[in-house]
Order: C-alpha cells, then sequence, then structure tokens
C-alpha cells in the first residue's frame, strides 16, 4: 500500500496509536511490531484515549484513523472496506457511520465489508449525509466482489473530479466525509454466492458462540477466508493496494487542485 501511494506522487502515513502516541507513519521496528500482532489492540475513535492512558499499541478502524485525521492536514484515507449495519442486528452498526458523518476527509474503499447488509449500509450513508461516489462504477461494491445490485447515484471516472468535488463540497461548510468506492480488482474477485454461503455458516457459528460487538467482524471475515480456502485474503491484498493507488492519486490531485486556486482574500 505504501508503495502504491509513493507510486502515485503522495505521501504515505499508516495511522496507529503507538504506544500510546497517536501517529500517523509508523515504520521500522515500530511497524513490524504491529505486523506481528503481539499485544496490539483494535482502536475505533471511543478507544483512543484509553489506549493514550494505558501506553498501548492500537491498530485503528477507519473510525479511529478518521478521528485522527480530524485534529491533522490529512485529507486522502485509504481502507479496505469501511464498517457498517450489520445483518441480523437490529442497532449493531459500526462506529464508522458516526465518524465519517462528521469528518471532512476523502476516504477511498472497496465499498462497506461483504459481512454487512449493505443495503442498510446504503441507506445509513445517504440519511447521515455522507457522498458516496463510485470510482468508474455506477453500482455500491461489495468488498470482495463488484456485483451488489445497490445502484450508486454519483460516478466519476477521473481522481481530479474527485478533489473538485471535496473543494465545492467544503466550500458549503460541509463537515462529512467523501466516500469513493472503488471495486476489487476483477482478476482477484471472488463470487458472491461462495461469500454469501460461507456467511450463512460463519453467522450462526458466531450466534452459537456469543460473538458480539468488536469482535463480530473479525471473526466473520477469517471465517470466510477459512471457508474459501484463502481466496478472500488474496482479494483482500489486491484491493488493499488499489485502493491506495487511486488515495495517493486523489491526493495529489487536490494538491495540483490547491495549487491552482487562488488565494482567498
Amino acid at each position: 500500500m505504501t508503495s502504491a501511494v509513493e507510486h502515485a506522487g503522495a505521501v504515505p502515513a499508516i495511522s496507529a496509536v503507538a504506544a500510546g502516541v497517536p501517529t500517523f507513519g509508523i515504520d521500522g521496528e515500530v511497524l513490524a511490531r504491529f505486523l506481528a500482532r503481539d499485544n496490539v489492540m483494535k482502536v475505533s475513535a471511543r478507544d483512543i484515549p484509553f489506549a493514550m492512558l494505558n501506553g498501548r499499541d492500537g491498530a485503528t478502524t477507519v473510525a479511529g484513523a478518521l478521528a485522527m485525521m480530524a485534529l491533522s492536514p490529512i485529507r486522502v484515507f485509504a481502507t479496505g472496506g469501511i464498517g457498517g449495519v450489520h445483518r441480523e442486528a437490529q442497532f449493531d452498526e459500526s462506529a464508522d457511520l458516526a465518524e465519517l458523518a462528521r469528518t471532512p476527509a476523502i476516504v477511498v474503499c472497496a465499498g462497506a465489508k461483504s459481512i454487512l447488509d449493505l443495503s442498510a449500509t446504503a441507506e445509513r450513508l445517504e440519511s447521515l449525509g455522507v457522498i458516496v461516489v463510485g470510482y468508474r462504477t455506477k453500482e455500491l461494491p461489495g468488498f470482495f466482489f463488484a456485483d451488489t445490485g445497490i445502484p450508486l447515484s454519483m460516478t466519476v471516472r477521473e481522481p481530479e473530479e474527485i478533489a473538485r468535488l471535496f473543494q465545492l463540497h467544503r466550500s458549503l461548510g460541509r463537515s462529512q466525509a467523501i466516500v469513493v468506492m472503488q471495486p476489487p480488482p476483477a482478476e482477484h474477485a471472488v463470487r458472491k454466492a461462495s461469500i454469501e454461503r460461507a456467511l450463512d455458516t460463519a453467522l450462526e457459528d458466531a450466534r452459537n458462540h456469543g460473538v458480539r460487538g468488536g469482535a463480530v467482524t473479525p471473526y466473520l471475515l477469517t471465517a470466510v477466508e477459512r471457508a474459501t480456502e484463502g481466496r478472500t485474503l488474496v482479494a483482500n491484498i489486491a484491493l488493499l493496494e488499489a485502493n491506495a493507488a487511486l488515495a495517493g492519486q486523489i491526493a495529489a490531485a487536490c494538491t495540483r487542485l490547491d495549487a491552482e486556486s487562488p488565494p482567498r482574500s
């Protein structure tokens, strides 16, 4: 992902809470510690002060990264898939949605994670005033697959269009994010039917084992990866790199647009 961002002419900065310090740009020994997953907690927006208090390492969720971006000049963020409304859970939805509704940033993703209720997630994003844009697609991607059947009302074809859209969005004083959804690379996508079959079993297992809250997403993703014999992991890595490349292009386009814009009086 970092190489893809650099190739696009932008500067990569991995977000994390490192030994209690909210940080953009972990690398070297610190990054190696995170990749080893040794005593690294999952950090959403609400968890950041707790990780700070206890000097913990924390891998940021989308919500966690957005909360940190609100205090920084960084405008563009790449991830795999955003969180959303969970299946079969009346009040269970990701904190990502609330942070997307109050953080003016550009978030590049492959849609919401396939394990979620994608239709309900699309409706919540609309209700929250979050702009959702398809990048060279008219359909909301489903993370591991492109064909969800959920239409998108806005589509763009070039990074420059997204940069200009963000500029106009901010000129209106809007505080929500712009979510740019890019389908996963076609050569690595997994068939929707395969994901749905794996999810049916995984959801039943999660209920039987009492898995709830923040533990649901990693539990289901691991179960689906196992059921698809690792194909979802390959797809996940491919879409992460593709999203990072697009985010880098958008960041570079934002910088060019800023340079071309006359200073405000």
